[in-house]
């Protein structure tokens, strides 16, 4: 990581509780802020432009950019994601199908506690007559084909293609997670999500909210709300190979890892979480197309996307977590704009 960027922003590191504790030495008060480089300021430029709320850098461990914007006054459809402010004065905004990442951890811990079998049948945990496919077609959907959006059903539940054959992005069936999980653990999943995960790694500005009727109709009528820092402390989980900031393991190493393995059927997706570095990708509405997922980023980024660019990115070979809240970007090609940004910035 290059001098500039790194100075000013480790007691910014401190106070979010990201002490660099695999550092060398220990974190010093820091010096007096200078001006962010040319290419620091272009990035946040462009964020800013890009109707962005949030923007927060980690890498190993140190807090390198915690940047936040107002909400733009101007987006209505925006303004159906927020539900108010934190104490600290963060946006708490509902991020959308990045959600999907967090739910993904929660079906890990959920193995760990031989709870869930993801090659059982959906209807083990959910009973027949879940789907509109024949009992002979729906006996066969897996919940290892709802995790990795291959279940054969169109978003009305019907029967389209054999389970495991075909990639379809269907957040109505993916909702049919958070029952399972429910299910497993005999407990609501606002319970199981805090005493599973939101608890142990201190996000305490997260939480189930019900949607507003016009969002809840997309077939999934609770979002997850939270933080930039809040989402920060779950990649920072990720990072860690499933354990907290206190060194609690939440999710073994095993489970987690698991959730990137490449599927079948879109070698960019794993488990309810997009992955870098693949020859091709499946993406919703647009199809089978030949390249990364991003390639501008390293290929071993696995990222939490949500709609209106919600984002979570975390990068192994750089220790490295990135977060962005906000409104829809006007740029097609957001996330590829980002990373050309960013590169030169973490070394």
């Amino acid at each position: 990581m290059k001098p500039e960027v790194r100075a000013g922003f480790v007691a910014a590191a401190v106070l979010m509780g990201f002490a660099p504790a695999a550092c060398a030495e220990p974190p010093r008060p820091a010096a007096r802020q200078t001006a962010p480089s040319p290419a620091m300021a272009d990035l946040l430029g462009y964020l800013q432009r890009q109707n962005s709320t949030g923007f927060i850098v980690i890498q190993d461990g140190t807090v390198i950019v915690d940047q936040s914007w107002p909400a733009p006054s101007t987006d209505r459809l925006f303004a159906n994601f927020v539900y108010g402010h934190a104490a600290s004065g963060a946006l708490l905004e509902d991020v959308a199908s990045q959600q999907k990442s967090f739910v993904a951890v929660l079906v890990a811990i959920a193995i760990d506690k031989g709870l869930i079998d993801v090659n059982a049948p959906v209807s083990t945990y959910l009973g027949q007559g879940w789907s509109k496919a024949s009992a002979e077609q729906e006996a066969s959907i897996r919940v290892i084909d709802v995790l990795t959006m291959s279940s054969g059903l169109d978003e009305r539940f019907g029967y389209t293609a054999p389970a495991g054959t075909t990639f379809f992005y269907n957040t109505p069936v993916y909702a049919l997670s958070k029952q399972i999980v429910a299910a497993a653990a005999k407990q609501p999943i606002e319970a199981v999500t805090r005493d599973w995960l939101t608890a142990p790694l201190g996000m305490s500005n997260t939480a189930w909210r019900r949607r507003p009727a016009a969002l809840a109709s997309v077939g999934n009528d609770t979002g997850l709300v939270t933080t930039p820092q809040d989402v920060a402390r779950f990649g920072a989980m990720v990072l860690a190979g499933g354990l907290s900031a206190d060194g609690t393991r939440v999710v073994s190493a095993e489970q987690l890892h698991a959730l990137f393995d490449r599927s079948e059927t879109n070698p960019a997706y794993g488990r309810l979480w997009w992955l870098n570095g693949s020859d091709y990708v499946v993406r919703p509405q647009i199809g089978r197309a030949p390249g990364q997922l991003i390639p501008a980023a390293p290929a071993d980024l696995v990222a939490a996307l949500g709609a209106f660019d919600r984002r979570l990115y975390v990068v192994p070979s750089r220790k490295l977590i990135v977060v962005r809240t906000g409104a829809a970007a006007t740029d097609r090609d957001f996330d590829q704009q980002i990373w050309l940004r960013l590169m030169p910035l973490i070394g």
